[in-house]
């Protein structure tokens, strides 16, 4: 076929019935991107609802979001029952605070996250310089504060001992220990506190404190 034949340039090279379909397409995925681009984010416009006072918006951003937040903290302070101070500390935060979130500088779930990752790690310095001194003092403190716990006397000389027995014990006897005698809770607060029965827990008090009392007395 010439180049002068004007079919040519009707029908013209292959592909070009593809490109005359083009600008169908190209306004639909222009639709696209314009809705995309003005879709607010759910976290962003529920934080933007909090900072005007709307307690329904609180709401629903604590049972949307506090699920992924907690697994956040809970990876960084590795304790289920310190990752529920935290969150509950970050959503004070969240209630108080919120007028702090700038749309323009990224989403409302970025700005969670970093809350929540910044939360968490002060947490664990805070515990990390302070965790013998807790553990010393609350054993020191604790008689009167443990129901149904065998009484024990800890002097001030044996601190240090005592921290180091301490921490031979599982988690699990550690932290009800802990918990009763630092922080003054009863059994039923602790079983509570820990989501463990109240039965399972006088156990595991009962059982740490023999072994805590064993261990001093071995290393006198």
């Amino acid at each position: 076929m010439s180049s002068d034949d004007p079919t040519a340039f009707r029908h013209g090279p292959p592909g070009s019935d593809r490109q005359e379909n083009r600008p169908p397409v190209a306004a639909d995925s222009g639709i696209a991107s314009a809705e995309a681009a003005t879709t607010p984010d759910p976290s962003g416009d529920l934080l933007l609802r909090i900072a005007a006072g709307d307690r329904s918006a609180f709401d629903e951003l604590f049972t949307t979001q506090s699920r992924i937040l907690m697994a956040v903290i809970l990876r960084i302070v590795k304790s289920r029952s310190l990752a529920e101070e935290v969150l509950q500390e970050c959503f004070t935060e969240v209630w108080t605070r919120c007028s702090g979130f700038d749309p323009a500088r990224g989403t409302g779930r970025a700005w969670l996250v970093t809350l929540c990752r910044r939360r968490a790690i002060d947490c664990v310095r805070s515990v990390q310089s302070q965790q013998d001194r807790d553990f010393a003092d609350g054993l020191r403190t604790s008689a009167e504060a443990a129901d149904g716990v065998e009484q024990t006397v800890i002097d001030r000389a044996e601190s240090d001992r005592t921290v180091s027995a301490l921490k031979i014990l599982p988690e699990e006897q550690s932290t009800p220990i802990v918990m009763a005698f630092y922080q003054g809770l009863t059994h039923a607060q602790i079983s509570e506190d820990l989501k463990v029965p109240l039965g399972t827990i006088k156990s595991r008090i009962r059982d740490g404190m023999k072994k805590l009392r064993d261990e001093l007395e071995a290393s006198r």
